[in-house]
C-alpha cells in the first residue's frame, strides 16, 4: 500500500512538472509573441460538445469520435461502430462542422474517418474603385479529412494517430499541406488515473497559390511601347501548420454503481501561441446515462480571450441496441460572442 502511495505521487508530480514546463514561458520572450504566426487555425477549435464544455481538458477521457482530434489512442477504447456530427456557428459568419466515424476491427485494432470544416458566409467583393461592392461574392473555406488508427498494446497501454490531408481556400486560392498526430494513452496502476500525451498537426508548409495572385506586370516603365500584358506571380510566405502538444491528467475521484465524477487537467503547448492549462469536470449519473460538465479554458495564458464552459448531454441505448448521444455545450468568450455546441452520435 505504500509502495503504491509513493507511485502515485511519482506519477502526479511527473505531471504537474511536465506541465509547469510546457507553460512556463522564458523570460527573454516574454515580449515576443508567437499568435498568428501559423496557417490552418481552424484546428485548434475544439471538436465535439463533451470536450467544449470540459474546456478542453479531455486528451486523456476522449474515449468516442471526437478523441481523433483530442487524441486518436482514444478511439481503441471504442467498442461498437459510431458516427458523429458536431455542428456550431462558430463565429458571426463562420460555420464549424466536424463529422466523425470509428470502426472497430478487433483484435486488429480500431479505424476512423474524420472531415472538418470552417467555411464563411459570402461576402461582398470590393475594391479600391468600388468599396461598396463590385456585385459579385467570395467565399473562404478550409477542410481537413482524416484517416485514424488506434490500437491497445496492453489492457492500459493504447497508441494511435490520425494522418489527414489539409485544405485552405480563399475565392480561387487555396494552401494545402499533409500532417498527422499521435497520441497515447496509459491507464495507471491506480484506481481511475490515466494519462494521455497527444501531438497534433505535425506536417508540412501551407503556402498560397491561385489565380487571384496573378497580376499585370510592366517590366521596364521607363521603355514605352513595350507589351504590357506581361502576367506575373505574387510570391507568398509559407506557414507552418499549428503544431499542438497535449499532456492530459484524469481522475475519477468518484465512483459507484450509478455516478461518477472525473477531473481533467491538460497542459497545452502550442507553436502559434503561448502555453496554457485547461482544467473541466464531469458528473455521470444513472449509469453513464445523463452528464453534467464545467470547465475552463487558456489558464497562465496573458491575453486570454476563452473563459468558462459548461454543458452537458444525455446517452441512452435503445432496446433494438442502437446507442443515441446527445452533448451541449457553451463557450464563454471575453471579447466575442459566446458560442453554442450541439453534438450528436450513433452507436450501434
Amino acid at each position: 500500500m505504500i509502495c503504491k502511495i509513493y507511485q502515485l505521487k511519482n506519477i502526479i508530480a511527473l505531471t504537474v512538472l511536465i506541465s509547469l514546463v510546457m507553460v512556463a514561458e522564458p523570460v527573454q520572450a516574454q515580449s515576443v509573441t508567437k499568435t498568428g504566426t501559423a496557417a490552418a487555425s481552424f484546428l485548434r477549435i475544439p471538436v465535439g460538445a463533451r470536450g467544449a464544455a470540459l474546456g478542453g481538458a479531455v486528451a486523456a477521457t476522449a474515449k468516442d469520435a471526437t478523441a481523433m482530434f483530442w487524441n486518436p489512442a482514444g478511439i481503441a477504447h471504442v467498442t461498437n461502430y459510431t458516427v458523429l456530427v458536431d455542428h456550431a456557428s462558430w463565429l458571426p459568419g463562420l460555420n464549424f462542422t466536424y463529422v466523425g466515424a470509428v470502426l472497430p476491427f478487433e483484435p486488429v485494432g480500431t479505424l476512423g474517418l474524420n472531415i472538418t470544416s470552417l467555411a464563411t458566409d459570402e461576402m461582398e467583393i470590393t475594391t479600391v474603385e468600388d468599396p461598396e461592392g463590385t456585385g459579385g461574392t467570395f467565399t473562404a473555406a478550409s477542410i481537413a479529412i482524416g484517416l485514424a488508427y488506434a490500437k491497445n498494446l496492453t489492457d492500459n497501454f493504447a497508441i494511435g494517430a490520425n494522418f489527414k490531408y489539409i485544405n485552405e481556400k480563399i475565392w480561387n486560392s487555396s494552401a494545402s499541406s499533409f500532417a498527422f498526430d499521435i497520441g497515447t494513452l496509459y491507464t495507471t496502476p491506480f484506481d481511475g488515473i490515466r494519462l494521455g500525451v497527444n501531438i497534433a498537426n505535425f506536417g508540412t508548409p501551407l503556402q498560397i497559390r491561385g489565380d487571384d495572385l496573378n497580376i499585370q506586370v510592366d517590366l521596364d516603365p521607363t521603355v514605352n511601347g513595350e507589351n504590357q500584358s506581361v502576367v506575373g506571380q505574387i510570391v507568398t510566405d509559407s506557414y507552418e501548420t499549428p503544431l499542438i502538444m497535449r499532456v492530459g491528467l484524469a481522475w475519477d475521484a468518484y465512483a459507484d454503481e450509478s455516478n461518477r465524477l472525473t477531473f481533467g487537467a491538460d497542459a497545452i503547448n502550442p507553436n502559434d501561441n503561448s502555453n496554457s492549462v485547461n482544467f473541466g469536470a464531469e458528473l455521470a449519473m444513472l449509469n453513464e446515462v445523463i452528464f453534467l460538465r464545467g470547465g475552463y479554458n487558456e489558464l497562465l495564458l496573458d491575453d486570454e480571450e476563452k473563459g468558462f464552459t459548461v454543458g452537458g448531454g444525455l446517452h441512452w441505448q435503445l432496446q433494438n441496441g442502437i446507442g443515441v448521444q446527445a452533448d451541449y455545450a457553451y463557450q464563454e468568450f471575453q471579447h466575442l460572442p459566446s458560442v453554442n455546441r450541439f453534438t450528436f452520435a450513433l452507436q450501434f
